[in-house]
């Protein structure tokens, strides 16, 4: 496996997470997987993304190590615990200027910044939400929470795959700090 290869990383391939995969892969982005229970991995890379570019990692290590540098990773995994585990598990592991997305339905009163106590400089985004569609045409990202620092090292893959207005331009666009995209 090549390091530093990959555009992004999406640890999660429930339902969600794997539409999100398959959609960056189709719109030319090389995406890292990783799942804790890692026989998913195995059988979504030799089943929904056979014939993909999508790269299969079996450890948060090896997720990282394949990643180009700023790292983005999403998170596609169940609210609550599951998130601040996942978030332990990476936190060590990543450098500043790294960008950590929980792309599930965390609804935290926890400030970002007492997140990231381990990387001075790390972008955590809480609170980004997919629209959850199981047809491949129509995976989209439509609503997002952002930060300023991140938003030009993801705006490119997110607005690549977001629905997308009569006009061709993208239901997803920075319109200030903390700010919701809704379309």
């Amino acid at each position: 496996m090549q390091n530093e290869s990959c555009d992004i990383g999406l640890i999660g391939l429930a339902v969600m997470g794997q539409n999100l995969v398959l959609n960056m892969n189709d719109h030319g982005y090389k995406v890292a997987v990783f799942n804790r229970t890692v026989s998913k991995v195995d059988d979504f890379i030799k089943d929904e993304a056979k014939g993909t570019e999508v790269v299969g990692t079996h450890s948060i290590e090896e997720l990282v190590a394949v990643l180009k540098k700023p790292r983005r990773i999403m998170m596609m995994v169940k609210a609550g615990d599951t998130v601040d585990k996942m978030i332990d598990s990476i936190a060590p592991l990543l450098d500043k200027g790294d960008i950590l997305i929980d792309g599930g339905n965390s609804l935290s009163p926890i400030p970002i910044a007492a997140l990231l106590p381990w990387s001075e400089g790390t972008t955590f985004h809480r609170h980004r939400r997919i629209r959850r569609r199981r047809r491949r045409a129509a995976r989209s990202v439509d609503h997002a929470w952002r930060k300023s620092a991140a938003w030009p090292h993801v705006k490119e893959i997110f607005q690549a795959i977001a629905a997308k207005v009569s006009d061709g331009t993208p239901c997803c666009d920075w319109v200030g700090e903390n700010a919701q995209v809704t379309m």
